[in-house]
């Protein structure tokens, strides 16, 4: 149980700070789908993939004070912040795992909008399909995004670059072509 908090922790030690909810959603299940040994277990819900353990895995480590989350009042909605604690730290350094470096993707992933990973993260749940049928699974999951082409071959784009990195073969090979 606490391998995959710790998991989380490290994640939350290497980004500093995720803005948004959504945004945190899809950085997880991206890095999953880069084969980062995070466990949470995914469906697709209406902004894309979602994990109620991820949701609740949070709540406990702001609970336990390993992770802060600040609620920002926006004009109509409420915007997330999360940054790991000193007491997050501290455990941290306490606690033995085997994860792969992910600074370089997780700085990739923050500097996209939640919009984007939306996108990209919905491409990825649909890696087994052609390129066509992904195309046309995204317009027909997502059709009040009205992702345009360039949006579309933006994330294509992004995948590959994902996949110098660590994606899977299936997404490589299935995704890119």
């Amino acid at each position: 149980m606490l391998d995959n908090h710790a998991k989380l922790l490290q994640f939350f030690s290497v980004a500093n700070k995720v803005t948004g909810r959504k945004k945190l959603q899809k950085i997880i299940y991206i890095l999953q789908q880069c084969e980062v040994p995070f466990e949470e277990k995914y469906e697709f819900h209406f902004y894309g993939p979602y994990s109620e353990e991820l949701t609740l895995r949070v709540e406990e480590l702001c609970n336990l004070g390993f992770v802060e989350e600040q609620k920002e009042e926006k004009s109509s909605y409420h915007q997330y912040h999360y940054t790991i604690t000193n007491k997050g730290e501290s455990f941290l350094t306490q606690f033995q795992m085997d994860m792969p470096d992910i600074k370089e993707m997780t700085m990739l992933l923050q500097e996209r909008s939640s919009r984007f990973l939306e996108l990209v993260s919905t491409m990825l749940f649909f890696y087994q399909s052609s390129k066509e049928e992904i195309i046309e699974k995204v317009h027909t999951v997502k059709p009040k995004q009205k992702y345009t082409d360039e949006e579309l071959t933006e994330a294509f784009r992004f995948i590959e670059k994902l996949s110098k990195n660590r994606v899977t073969k299936n997404v490589q090979t299935n995704v890119l072509q």
